[in-house]
């Protein structure tokens, strides 16, 4: 549940605007020939500046965490940035990671990335625009020491890198290369490949996303900014493998808990919009580019008339233009107001549902009793997308029915739906239900589709420790950690089954490998085998 956690870390600093526009311009630069001024516009844009090198774009600064006392300080010198840590509590925990990316360009915050033998890992503070510092990323404030590796994975990195890496077989985020090939969004990230359209003079055609239907037309807006409660790939298809002019729902099914509220989730503005008066009376001829126009961001002295022109094209009676407020002409200040995404602290989103009233401070919108799984922009996801969404919305807390989450599991295993996220999900559930000897059989069903399969493998582990046939657990994750070293709990786990061998050396090994990527972790560093 931990890769949600990290991707949502990543969701909510990332479409923000300005930033170095580097490596955008040298992948756009063909572009900028025949289309300077479209490209001139759109090197200022959120999309264009989303990540970068972290040298291009450092805030430097410091915080101490409240709950560890962890010191952490963020600069650059020679040319490299750093993120130093020191622990006041303890010694040895002293040392830097040099920052090689960053994710967001201040708006709102912005986050860095670093690497380690390969491995992509995400810095554990983050610098927020609302309050002008320093602060944990949410949900490791409380930690009374400083954080493990948290592992960056590309489908994380999709929606703000261009040319996006699938990761090494059996890692959650090890790149053979670079993770990606361009920082920022780039002109094929709407319009495909250009390659030809380049060799040609213009001459072979592009994706124009305006003149396609407008399932794919809009997806290319909801690829990005649409999230849900859960999201869940297709049997077969993987995200990154998605392209201008395809459904986004042949890849991923989108799902929300309909007992929450559409403030509640920080990346909801297609989902916002869908409910708004505006879209529901226009239907299709309505989209995001009725009101953005992606090539270009209003500079802040023209975004009030800008968005009002938008409003105007529809609501455009003279007398209505004259008459409607007519003292306050930045229509988005009543109607699409900033308001704060609950699962990210320090943030605000521009609520699109185009309210027709304001609400009052203090008023929330009105939330179901009931939590019900529903899908949502999602027309092709059936009853296995159900299941698996089901099941990982169980796992994140979200619901708790886990013998529902269950059955739906069973059922399309039993209707012939074998794939990995289903084989994991009947995994886990039949082991936490009790039922060991179905919960072994569908793991060993899971590792024989993916052999090197993180999960399944970690699973079928414990399961192996918890009979007491503790060497088989050993020989299953002494691989997996090779291919893994910067997952400190599969460490730790590993450790206390060599301990429970009397392999106190192996173990101690165990965990001196593991500090290398989580230095931080007193527990790790205290850790022994008890007599």
């Amino acid at each position: 549940m931990l890769a949600r956690l990290f991707c949502l870390l990543a969701v909510a600093l990332l479409s923000l605007p300005g930033a170095s526009q580097t490596t955008v311009q040298t992948a756009d630069a063909p572009c900028a020939s025949c289309h300077q001024a479209i490209y001139n516009a759109y090197i200022q844009t959120p999309k264009a500046g989303a990540s970068g090198l972290a040298v291009d774009h450092l805030v430097a600064g410091a915080f101490t965490g409240s709950a560890s006392g962890v010191h952490y300080a963020v600069g650059q010198d020679a040319g490299t940035a750093w993120l130093r840590f020191s622990d006041p509590h303890a010694e040895q925990v002293r040392g830097q990671h040099p920052l090689q990316y960053f994710l967001g360009s201040g708006h709102l915050g912005i986050t860095y990335l670093y690497l380690q033998g390969g491995f992509l890992l995400e810095s554990p503070v983050a610098w927020y625009a609302a309050t002008n510092s320093y602060d944990m990323k949410p949900g490791f404030g409380s930690l009374p020491e400083m954080p493990p590796a948290l592992p960056m994975e590309p489908e994380c990195l999709r929606c703000h890198m261009s040319g996006v890496a699938h990761t090494e077989p059996g890692t959650l985020n090890r790149y053979a290369g670079l993770p990606f090939q361009q920082g920022g969004i780039t002109c094929e990230a709407c319009h495909g490949d250009t390659a030809a359209h380049v060799r040609t003079a213009g001459k072979a055609p592009v994706v124009n996303p305006a003149k396609l239907d407008a399932e794919r037309r809009d997806s290319v807006c909801i690829s990005c900014h649409l999230e849900g409660d859960v999201s869940v790939a297709r049997a077969g298809r993987s995200a990154l493998d998605w392209k201008p002019g395809e459904r986004i729902s042949d890849y991923l099914s989108y799902f929300v808990v309909r007992d929450k509220g559409l403030l509640s989730r920080s990346v909801s503005e297609v989902e916002q919009l869908s409910t708004s008066g505006c879209k529901r009376a226009s239907g299709d001829r309505m989209r995001c580019t009725s009101c953005h126009d992606p090539h270009m961001r209003p500079t802040p002295e023209t975004r009030v008339a800008f968005y009002r022109g938008k409003c105007l094209s529809c609501h455009g009676a003279p007398e209505f233009a004259r008459t409607h407020h007519p003292e306050q002409q930045d229509c988005t200040s009543c109607h699409m107001p900033r308001a704060s995404a609950e699962d990210v602290p320090h943030v605000a989103w521009t609520d699109h549902r185009i309210l027709r009233q304001p609400e009052l401070p203090g008023t929330t919108e009105p939330v179901s009793s009931a939590k019900v799984l529903t899908a949502i922009f999602s027309p092709q996801a059936d009853s296995r997308d159900v299941a698996v969404a089901t099941y990982l919305a169980v796992m994140n807390g979200q619901l708790h029915d886990r013998s529902g989450a269950l059955a739906l599991l069973r059922s399309v295993y039993s209707a012939g739906a074998h794939d990995t996220a289903v084989l994991e999900g009947l995994g886990l559930l039949d082991e936490l239900e009790g039922d060991t000897a179905e919960s072994e059989k569908h793991l060993r069903e899971l590792l024989a589709v993916d052999p090197l399969h993180v999960n399944g493998s970690t699973d079928l582990g414990v399961l192996l420790a918890r009979k007491g046939q503790f060497q088989a657990a050993v020989d299953l994750w002494t691989p997996l950690l090779a291919r893994n070293p910067d997952i400190l709990e599969l460490a730790r786990d590993l450790a206390t089954v060599q301990c429970r061998l009397g392999d106190a050396a192996g173990a101690q090994k165990t965990m001196r490998d593991a500090l290398a990527f989580s230095p931080g972790m007193r527990s790790a560093w205290s850790f022994g085998c008890s007599r």
